[in-house]
């Protein structure tokens, strides 16, 4: 009997994030795949519950409008960050450019979050908190190699 995906299960699987317009994010199919827990977190909510019933050997593609898999961008999640603490929490001779990403620690210090670079100031950085395809229509390839 082949094994199909429930809520908890353990999977082994190849899978190509993208943008609703085709750019890959994440691509394991030309390395080795991922090996991840339903519902720790590894992936979005939306996107595991399109695997869940799936049997193992399976391919599939899933379209997912856009908000639908990393929720709706929020302004609130652009946020100044003065040079002052960035020098406290790195590396005071960074530099930063439109684009970089760095990463802040969590404020109990187990963890860590990334924030990209939109504007640069004389004494500041403006940071976007927002997972790169907030408000992005997204595609999802999946092939499963494996479930536990």
């Amino acid at each position: 009997m082949t094994a199909t995906v429930r809520p908890g299960s353990f999977l082994t699987l190849h899978y190509r994030l993208a943008a609703g317009d085709g750019t890959p994010v994440v691509d394991t199919f030309a390395d080795k795949p991922a090996t991840l827990s339903l519902g720790a977190g590894q992936l979005a909510p939306a996107i595991e519950e399109r695997l869940v019933g799936l049997a193992e050997g399976a391919e599939a593609t899933f379209e997912l409008p856009p908000g639908a898999a990393f929720g709706e961008r929020n302004p609130e999640l652009l946020q100044r960050v003065r040079r002052t603490l960035l020098d406290e929490l790195g590396d005071p001779d960074a530099d930063y450019a439109v684009g970089d990403v760095v990463q802040f620690p969590t404020p109990d210090g187990q963890a860590s979050y990334a924030g990209v670079v939109r504007e640069c100031g004389p004494d500041w950085l403006l940071f976007d908190f927002n997972h790169p395809l907030a408000g992005r229509a997204v595609r999802f390839d999946v092939k499963l190699l494996g479930v536990m």
